[in-house]
């Protein structure tokens, strides 16, 4: 049993590995989820818990089955850690913290949502179709698997009725994108005890704080 006056374990949140271009953002959401009270896991800032017997990819797997929160960026911007058409470290976290229905908050750049509509409008609607088209590689859009990793953050496969934990919030630049993490996660200064009650339903946990925060 824990020491009565043991101090208190923060809630952690792990932000995905997206770096390339979004230094400075992920620098001042790093900064002011920590002023907030919680523990930020970041592979930029160096505090993602990383162990020398696994790779990166699998370190990083890791702390997404034990963080308790999960923020995603998607920016357009593909990633690393693969090879020929692998799927990023970033994707692949993406799709863990929705198979394990992490309670996850996600962004996404707007040049991946227009890219998708563009696309989208001129018949090329489906990764399949869009495998058929050679994109050169630019800050704009480095890669049409970003567009991919959007449509599975949305559940686009999981019949409208059933999505949940779906909400993409579209940023422009970094005042949105850090308007969004403030909004959201300054009423959760109570996410710590809901953590603490061990409650096994991940919906169940988020419209408890939610509730609470009102």
């Amino acid at each position: 049993m824990p020491a009565k006056n043991a101090p208190k374990k923060s809630p952690v949140i792990m932000i995905s590995s997206t770096v390339y271009g979004f230094e400075e953002l992920l620098d001042r959401i790093y900064a002011q989820l920590t002023q907030f009270g919680y523990e930020v896991w970041s592979s930029h800032s160096g505090t993602m818990p990383v162990w020398s017997h696994f790779s990166a990819f699998e370190s990083c797997l890791r702390a997404v089955e034990q963080c308790d929160l999960f923020l995603g960026l998607i920016t357009p911007q593909y990633g690393s850690g693969r090879e020929g058409d692998e799927l990023s470290i970033t994707h692949r976290e993406f799709l863990k913290a929705i198979e394990l229905n992490k309670p996850r908050w996600l962004l996404a750049h707007d040049h991946v949502v227009f890219a998708r509509g563009l696309l989208k409008n001129l018949g090329y609607a489906t990764a399949a179709k869009r495998a058929e088209l050679t994109l050169k590689s630019s800050a704009l859009l480095g890669s049409l698997k970003v567009i991919d990793l959007y449509e599975a953050a949305i559940l686009d496969k999981v019949e409208l009725k059933d999505r949940r934990g779906n909400w993409v919030q579209t940023f422009v630049d970094p005042a949105d994108a850090l308007r969004y993490t403030s909004a959201q996660f300054h009423r959760f200064q109570e996410v710590e005890r809901v953590l603490n009650e061990q409650l096994a339903d991940p919906v169940a946990v988020l419209a408890s704080v939610k509730e609470r925060s009102k």
